[in-house]
């Protein structure tokens, strides 16, 4: 885990040109950024602000700014469709099997090296490259015939950097239910880009024949998904009530929100949430990590009309997230790299090219 300093340091030492060019590689110039950006510890404009005060050109951050408007986007769409993201978005997904996760996929034997090791890798380091998550939906609903959400809601449960619209999203882009079709790769795809040179799998054609593949029964067998999240007891505490109580949750552990300013702190965790989006007690350590960057943090594990009931007289403000619709008090906006809430995101490059024109016109008159 790293403090917040020293996350601005490693923005600052990024090399945006070469992530543009290796960023699809498991052993690219990655940032590793995207865990302390889902838990809301450092936001997108954030990140491309203190890259540009490195004296880049917009021109040579634009392939990574592309990449933090992928992101922004999807929380957009989920902003706007809000639960509708839990079910086939624009079509239905074709050739479903089951609604359960394929058996190989969690016990990590589906026979394509790169994909079992980071699944491994996955459960338990909290962590699998971009590109491999890809590979892995594609494995799972295009090959194994499984219907996208259980399978997105296992994967987020063992993301650090677990963001709902994002992952569940992607998955239905690979499956075809948010995109104009679905995504394939072939082993020599997969050993391109991972660095493995395995040869004989069941994927190891041409693209042409992938669209008949014959599966075997062992792809087909499906397991139910019983995941739960462990959340901690927390101790009973007082708040002044005649000031100003800052609500964090999971996806808002800014330590520099309001932070010189004398206000209550509590982070919230609401079991209900937690059921309905379990995440892993490693996700669930990392995010209390984080949070005693916060000084004054007080814990409250409840929904939050019970947080209400008990500081009836409490002034709350939060930042906007889909996840907070329910709460009652003063809503924040976040940072975006593009501001404009009323721009439809419906299709990515329409959403990028009016990004792209605000950044151009911001970073243009520094």
């Amino acid at each position: 885990m790293q403090t917040y300093l020293n996350l601005i340091k490693n923005i600052q030492s990024i090399d945006p040109i070469g992530y543009a060019k290796s960023r699809n590689y498991t052993n690219g110039a990655v940032s590793r950024l995207s865990a302390y950006i889902a838990r809301g510890v450092i936001d997108t404009s954030l990140v491309l602000d203190t890259l540009m005060q490195e004296g880049y050109s917009f021109n040579e951050v634009k392939g990574f700014a592309q990449q933090l408007a992928w992101r922004d986007f999807f929380q957009r769409v989920w902003q706007q469709q809000l639960t509708a993201i839990d079910s086939d978005l624009k079509q239905a997904q074709t050739g479903v099997l089951h609604h359960q996760i394929p058996s190989a996929i969690i016990e990590a034997h589906t026979g394509i090296a790169a994909i079992d090791q980071a699944i491994l890798e996955l459960e338990k380091e909290g962590y699998m490259h971009n590109h491999v998550r890809m590979y892995t939906a594609f494995l799972a609903c295009n090959v194994m015939g499984a219907h996208w959400l259980k399978p997105a809601k296992w994967m987020y449960y063992y993301l650090k950097d677990g963001d709902w619209g994002s992952n569940a999203l992607s998955w239905q882009w690979v499956a075809g239910s948010f995109s104009n079709k679905k995504y394939i790769a072939n082993q020599e795809n997969i050993n391109r880009f991972t660095g493995s040179n395995q040869i004989g799998t069941l994927i190891d054609c041409s693209y042409e024949a992938l669209e008949t593949l014959q599966i075997p029964e062992s792809f087909k067998a499906a397991s139910p998904l019983m995941l739960s999240t462990q959340l901690p007891i927390a101790e009973a505490f007082d708040i002044d009530e005649s000031l100003t109580v800052l609500l964090y949750n999971y996806y808002n552990l800014s330590p520099t929100w309001h932070s010189n300013e004398k206000v209550n702190r509590v982070l919230i965790l609401e079991p209900s949430h937690f059921e309905q989006y379990p995440i892993s007690n490693n996700c669930l350590d990392f995010a209390l990590e984080l949070a005693k960057e916060i000084p004054d943090l007080n814990l409250y594990v409840g929904d939050f009309d019970s947080l209400q009931i008990a500081f009836p007289n409490a002034k709350f403000v939060f930042k906007e997230h889909p996840l907070n619709k329910h709460y009652r008090g003063t809503e924040e906006a976040r940072n975006w790299l593009l501001t404009d809430s009323s721009v439809p995101a419906i299709s990515f490059f329409n959403y990028w090219k009016k990004c792209e024109k605000a950044l151009e016109k911001k970073y243009s008159s520094k």
